[in-house]
């Protein structure tokens, strides 16, 4: 019943949202007053800010931050991003929960990759979860963050509260690490760098930047500078190598139909985003859900910051575990 009407509630604010888009802020404001105030949840971080690098196999180095007390939030960045593109929910979120950012292998702070690693992301998560004492924890991914809490939902659901897949989920056509690279397939690489290097990598940073803008709502133009600084500051190793299987994929999507995890999960789309009905997953999610948030596109995060915080607040705080 809870459940319910907590899912009802947040239709009804995305509607009206909605609704207001293209109202003046003015009139926004003499409106939804009671709506503003809903999402101005929280601002300042509930505790200092800790710091540092967790050893992982193969001699890797995974950078995290941390602040806040309670139950473990884990934020999983996307592709070419790191844990900056986080700055407008860290510390909001560290005052409910004890929260936790890091910059997966060969993003941000942490390691670089190689291309015969064995490790994939969800290993390194799973070291650094074991390293800070961290048994279940709710987990909150976006776009290639969500794939990895894909991953960690499918084969270790014992060690999820809650999950949150926003913009994407399980790279169920993707092959995993028990699936090598082959001949084909790395001459098809070897192509797609050559055609790489020769158009130059500032135009394809320029390109995917415009990529990530492009789904977006009316918000958009707030976060075309922090995402730029994240992407310059990348070192597009991944597009310049034959990168390992750093994802289960198919092999986690084979064991979430068999498995059926009871784990609370939601699932989240921008309404802009080019994928529409209902996901596959929610076949073989018993608790799972989808909502559409109205206005943005992929990174609803860095646009609608206010919104997405008191939805995922609520959430986490609200559904039963």
């Amino acid at each position: 019943m809870l459940a319910a009407c907590f899912f009802a509630g947040i239709r009804i604010l995305a509607y009206l949202c909605n609704m207001v888009k293209t109202f003046s802020l003015q009139r926004r404001r003499g409106l939804l007053p009671w709506a503003a105030g809903l999402m101005m949840l929280c601002s300042g971080c509930a505790s200092q800010v800790k710091s540092g690098f967790v050893e992982v196999s193969e001699g890797g180095r995974i950078y995290y931050e941390e602040c806040g007390k309670g139950e473990p939030l884990l934020l999983l960045h996307g592709h070419s991003l790191d844990t900056r593109m986080w700055d407008e929910q860290f510390k909001p979120f560290s005052r409910y929960f004890r929260t936790v950012r890091l910059d997966f292998r060969g993003y941000g702070r942490s390691s670089e990759q190689s291309e015969t690693q064995r490790a994939t992301h969800m290993d390194d998560l799973l070291a650094v979860m074991d390293s800070l004492g961290i048994g279940r924890a709710s987990v909150v991914g976006l776009s290639m963050g969500a794939f990895v809490a894909g991953d960690l939902l499918a084969l270790h659901p014992e060690r999820c509260r809650k999950v949150v897949l926003a913009s994407g989920s399980i790279r169920k056509g993707s092959p995993g690490p028990g699936e090598p690279m082959g001949a084909a397939e790395k001459a098809r690489r070897d192509q797609e760098i050559a055609a790489l290097k020769a158009k130059g990598v500032g135009v394809m940073k320029q390109e995917w930047l415009e990529q990530l803008m492009s789904s977006g709502g009316s918000h958009r133009e707030r976060m075309r500078l922090p995402l730029r600084r994240m992407i310059e500051d990348w070192p597009a190793w991944q597009p310049l190598h034959k990168e390992a299987r750093l994802f289960y994929g198919k092999e986690a999507w084979t064991v979430l139909k068999q498995k059926r995890p009871a784990t609370p999960v939601l699932m989240l789309r921008g309404e802009n985003e080019h994928r529409k009905g209902r996901p596959e997953e929610l076949r073989y999610l018993p608790n799972g859900r989808l909502l559409i948030l109205p206005d943005c596109g992929h990174m609803m995060n860095m646009e609608q910051p206010r919104f997405f915080n008191s939805l995922i607040i609520s959430y986490l705080k609200l559904i039963p575990n």
